[in-house]
């Protein structure tokens, strides 16, 4: 998932480290070496690992847990390689493709997972699945990601979802006393944050990012439309339908009209935005952003005056991670082991108490359990999400920067929102649908 990982979180994983000590429901068959796809048979050998810097940042005593098990266990030890989101899938691809140095165990996001499964790059997981803690209750979104043609090639990490992130001294003092439940409710909301701060030249009631996708498609689909649909193995784009409009104008009206400075960037910088004075009473963007604001370089803003809420008529992006096992992997049985171990109902449980979102509904309760901004991220993901077309051409869609192009160009007011969707419904039609 692409994201970064609260100053926060590093303090929360300690308290959930003790959570480590447990073995998986589903134990090593002992001396017996191998359960299937699984294997336990690893002495004298080294298993390499490609994971995001998210859990070595976020969660380095849960990497750290899993370990020692899968050791005790198998008698492989683990080499770690963290890696950075930007640039990830050509160096994946690349790997992937090679004869040697192909790493056992990968993350991949988990809009990117079917694209490397119909590559055949993956191992087929599917006759193990049983063998995975909480494979039964895994979130619907991660473990659809994760599977390619009715066969699991992955198995769910971790969620991230989004929320309003305000500035409830702001809001208060601008006469706001709730949170808003309609759209209605909060574009009047805003107008009083504008109505009494909007002199400002710099001032964003509600920062907006003319190129946060993310954000955008989360209004496209809670008004019922979509990015694409396919029938009869064709792709249509989908962002000119009625639905997605209606949904793209909240979107735009957010963008436009309570939002300055940012309509031709994405939501990278939004985080040191807030942190600033007061010219930003509201964001949209995942619960941890929260420590990000407050622990950023500078930052005026302490975490008392910062409050949550769902954002309006959107649907969750269910974003996040998934694992897998390169079809070439040296050490495939092994791999699956580790992954085994690594999302371990207890290394979920501390997963959960390190501020991510775990794989499984049956630990929601345990995450929402963190604070404000998690009991306010916790129902989104359980009870509306979406997520990118499954199709293997997606990630062509996000290198050509479709759906940026027609945000900004939006936002930028060189485009209506019907012109800019047809642009990009024709640019999606072509991606999608190139053989």
């Amino acid at each position: 998932m692409k994201r970064k990982i609260a100053a926060a979180a590093v303090a929360a994983v300690a308290l959930g480290a003790a959570a480590c000590s447990s073995s998986p429901t589903s134990t090593p068959a002992g001396s017996s070496g191998s359960q299937g796809l699984l294997s336990t048979s690893g002495a004298g050998k080294t298993i390499t690992v490609w994971i995001m810097t998210d859990a070595q940042k976020g969660w380095p005593k849960v990497v750290a847990a899993a370990n020692q098990e899968f050791t005790a266990a198998t008698g492989a030890k683990v080499n770690v390689v963290y890696q950075n989101w930007t640039g990830y899938i050509a160096k994946y691809t690349s790997a992937l493709a090679g004869s040697a140095g192909v790493p056992d165990v990968i993350e991949i996001g988990d809009t990117d997972t079917t694209t490397f499964a119909a590559t055949g790059a993956l191992t087929d997981l599917t006759s193990a699945k049983g063998q995975f803690d909480n494979s039964s209750t895994w979130l619907s979104g991660l473990e659809q990601s994760s599977t390619y043609n009715g066969k699991l090639f992955a198995v769910p990490y971790y969620a991230g979802d989004r929320i309003v992130i305000y500035r409830t001294d702001l809001w208060t003092a601008a006469g706001i006393t709730g949170t808003p439940t309609t759209f209605a409710d909060l574009t009047a909301d805003l107008d009083k944050l504008e109505a009494k701060y909007g002199s400002g030249a710099n001032f964003s009631a509600m920062l907006t990012p003319g190129e946060d996708w993310y954000t955008a498609m989360s209004f496209v689909y809670g008004a019922g439309g979509s990015i694409a649909t396919q029938s009869g193995g064709k792709w249509s784009g989908n962002l000119e339908s009625a639905q997605s409009q209606a949904g793209l104008q909240k979107w735009a009206t957010l963008a436009t009209k309570y939002s300055k400075g940012v309509n031709t960037v994405n939501e990278a910088t939004q985080d040191s935005l807030a942190a600033v004075g007061n010219n930003v009473a509201s964001i949209y963007g995942a619960g941890w952003e929260a420590g990000s604001i407050t622990s950023a370089t500078g930052s005026q803003v302490t975490a008392d005056k910062l409050g949550y809420f769902q954002m309006p008529e959107s649907a969750a992006f269910a974003g996040g991670s998934d694992l897998a096992v390169p079809t070439k992997a040296t050490n495939a049985g092994l791999g699956a082991e580790w992954i085994k171990y690594y999302t371990s109902n207890a290394q979920m449980t501390s997963l959960a108490n390190a501020g991510a979102i775990p794989n499984t509904t049956s630990l929601l309760s345990t995450f929402e359990s963190g604070g404000a901004a998690d009991a306010a991220m916790g129902p989104a993901v359980q009870n509306g999400s979406w997520v990118t077309p499954a199709s293997t051409n997606w990630a062509n869609v996000e290198a050509q920067h479709v759906l940026e192009n027609m945000l900004q160009s939006i936002a930028t007011g060189k485009s209506t929102t019907a012109a800019a969707a047809a642009t990009a419904d024709q640019q999606i039609n072509s991606i999608l649908n190139a053989s």
